[in-house]
């Protein structure tokens, strides 16, 4: 059995008994959810358990990853992350705390090697040539040597896009643990394409589908932990992170996680619009899974939706041209809003 598939086997029985242990350890530490925040009547269960999958994915990351600072870089990076979102977890921190925390760690990944200097344009023929260039602006930092202030910017937004996205569509146990696992499995595959060929970084991808695929066994409803924004935010990291490695297949990324970044940019313009914060959200911008459940829809079947959308333009973008994975998120972004129209309060009997 080759390590492909063995290691990631063995991410996936020992985040399943990791997970079974924090049912009884983390009760025992007072490491509970707070369900009457939301209004909810049920018992409190353990949370944040998106810790055990920060820790037990580093474990894994240095016994597989040649040590180098680029290596250490982004160790420090998930680390501080998850300690941060462990603590906000707890006691909530200030939205903008969170920001310049997010900002430190995508600087640090990137400082680490997460660069990108281009990436292809889909409308080549039409606007611009074949690629657009991000290697501008070059400032030379002693011991990293040049850098792309644009490269930099564009890491920095790119992550915390995914890192939000997937934070803010946590809304449901388990959406965002079968998200992830899908868009890791997209970008493992991806990896050991003839385009790509990155065994090592495949082999990465799909131990964290062995992870967040344990979180899935717990936290998929009724579940019985809760990963919190640890998780959501963690998975989000890795899923942007792993894209730029892979060679900046954000377009991938972008069909994957289509449903909750779409989901992101639609709920920030209708609080733009109606002139309140971006990060308070009220009873009149609820997020597309928030909506669909005010229409009756069970929470299982919610999640069916996205993580379908989600491996459907997912695995098309595997074989899709980078003008047809823009084609297709256009179309993706057009269902969108048909879900969005349908799922308005308005429309509710």
């Amino acid at each position: 059995m080759t390590p492909l598939v063995l290691l990631p086997l063995l991410a996936l029985a020992v985040s399943v008994a990791l997970f079974g242990t924090s049912l009884l350890l983390f009760p025992r530490l007072g490491l509970l959810d707070f369900p009457e925040r939301y209004g909810l009547t049920r018992g409190r269960i353990p949370y944040p358990t998106g810790i055990v999958a920060i820790l037990l994915f580093l474990a894994f990351y240095i016994a597989l990853t040649p040590h180098s600072f680029k290596s250490l870089s982004t160790s420090l990076a998930i680390l501080i992350l998850g300690i941060f979102c462990f603590r906000d977890d707890r006691n909530p921190l200030p939205p903008l705390l969170r920001i310049a925390v997010q900002v430190l760690v995508s600087i640090l990944v990137f400082l680490g090697g997460a660069q990108i200097f281009s990436f292809t344009n889909p409308l080549q023929g039409i606007v611009g040539g074949p690629v657009f260039i991000l290697n501008h602006w070059l400032v030379t930092i002693p011991f990293f040597g040049p850098l792309s202030i644009v490269s930099a910017l564009f890491t920095v937004f790119w992550l915390g896009l995914t890192i939000n996205a997937l934070n803010w569509f946590d809304g449901i146990p388990g959406q965002v643990s079968l998200l992830s696992t899908i868009g890791f499995l997209t970008i493992g595959f991806l990896s050991l394409s003839a385009r790509v060929h990155q065994p090592s970084l495949a082999l990465l991808a799909f131990v964290l589908a062995g992870i967040s695929f344990g979180c899935l066994c717990f936290d998929f409803p009724p579940p019985r932990m809760l990963t919190g924004d640890t998780g959501a935010m963690f998975f989000g990291l890795m899923l942007g992170l792993l894209t730029i490695y892979s060679g900046g297949k954000v377009a991938t990324a972008f069909l994957v996680l289509g449903v909750p970044l779409f989901d992101l940019i639609l709920v920030i313009g209708r609080r733009i619009r109606k002139g309140s914060s971006i990060f308070r959200g009220n009873a009149q911008d609820e997020h597309l899974h928030h909506r669909l459940l005010r229409r009756g829809w069970r929470p299982r079947s919610v999640i069916f939706l996205t993580a379908a959308i989600g491996a459907v333009f997912g695995i098309s973008a595997l074989f899709f041209s980078t003008r047809e994975k823009f084609l297709a998120a256009i179309l993706l972004f057009l269902f969108m809003l048909m879900l969005s129209v349908y799922s308005s309060p308005k429309r509710r009997s």
